[in-house]
């Protein structure tokens, strides 16, 4: 797919000052890096020794930072623990310059902490600490009535399911309902336990891992890929389904009928996580500036393919995603500004 440069930069001026609600489980990764210098004598695994350390937001949080670094402005809903994670996932919220108002503390459960160890550029493990309990009733009655509160001044809502429990079979239809009447974006990135509750929303995005488990088929070439998109498109009633396909790119599936393969446009695969959320984090600030359902997918594939090639959790950066659009490796200094 083509798309000129003078169209690009109308998309880019539209981005600012969107306003996105993003709803989900929130969490806060922490990350260890360090080189490998022996095996242990103790068991047949590495011994890391650390020289650094960083904490980062992430899940829905790693969505809203994706928005703001995109020129939007992401009204955040969540839930995190009474620990020192959850104070710890405030100050960097507020350093970060977002609101917490949209932020709930449940003195019964833990903030999601997910701990990386990483040597050498390689994620050696990852230790999770967390609950998937699904959040209570006064709670999602809290954050369904957030987002009614906002709903008039957002431009589009995502729902970031990470099977956490702060996503729920009863939340999704009341949120969907919400955004629907308010005739607001709705884009979604699925888990597997809520997977078909999501119906009727403007853009579905599931990734291949998801699908073939859903479904329980292989998604290995382009004719099994247009079975599964159809298949989804049909059961969930989605304007569109945005299917990635990591280093086959993406596909995107409309109600009209149309399937446009996208090749991806990563130069280098250094780490994949949370590629999926810059992807629908682009995909949903696009179309809420404006840009049609191929616009959208075609920037969130070359955003998804830039932060492949950063080691850890980081958002999109708007300049970086312009060149990459453009084919361009040097700063460009026609980007559109913020």
């Amino acid at each position: 797919m083509k798309i000129t440069e003078v169209r690009l930069s109308e998309i880019f001026q539209r981005l600012d000052g969107k306003r996105v609600a993003v709803i989900g489980d929130v969490m806060l990764d922490r990350y260890l890096w360090g080189s490998v210098v022996r095996i242990s004598p103790e068991a047949p695994v590495p011994v890391v020794e650390v020289e650094s350390e960083s904490v980062r937001l992430g899940g829905a949080a790693n969505v809203a930072n994706n928005i703001k670094s995109l020129g939007g402005k992401p009204f955040l809903i969540g839930v995190i623990g009474k620990d020192a994670n959850g104070r710890t996932f405030l100050e960097l919220m507020e350093q970060e310059g977002f609101s917490p108002s949209g932020i709930v503390v449940d003195p019964d459960r833990p903030t999601t902490f997910k701990t990386r160890v990483i040597a050498h550029d390689q994620h050696v493990v990852r230790v999770d600490r967390e609950s998937k309990r699904e959040i209570s009733a006064e709670l999602q009655d809290r954050a369904f009535d957030l987002l009614q509160e906002e709903i008039e001044s957002i431009d589009a809502v995502v729902l970031e399911d990470y099977n956490k429990g702060a996503i729920t079979k009863g939340l999704i239809p009341r949120l969907i309902s919400l955004a629907k009447t308010a005739a607001k974006i709705i884009t979604v990135d699925p888990k597997f336990d809520n997977f078909f509750e999501f119906r009727e929303v403007t853009a579905f995005k599931p990734n291949r891992k998801e699908v073939e488990e859903i479904l329980g088929m292989k998604v290995t070439d382009d004719e099994s890929v247009e079975q599964a998109g159809r298949t989804l498109l049909e059961r969930l009633k989605a304007e569109s389904v945005l299917l990635t396909r990591g280093e086959q790119g993406i596909t995107l599936f409309e109600q009209d009928g149309t399937v446009s393969h996208m090749g991806t446009h990563a130069r280098r695969i250094a780490d994949v996580s949370g590629a999926g959320d810059t992807v629908i984090s682009t995909l949903t600030i696009a179309l809420a500036g404006g840009a049609t359902l191929k616009e959208a997918a075609l920037l969130a594939n070359h955003a998804g393919g830039v932060v492949c090639g950063e080691v850890g959790i980081v958002p999109i950066e708007r300049d970086a995603l312009w060149r990459s659009l453009l084919g361009r490796t040097n700063h460009d200094s026609s980007l559109p500004t913020v």
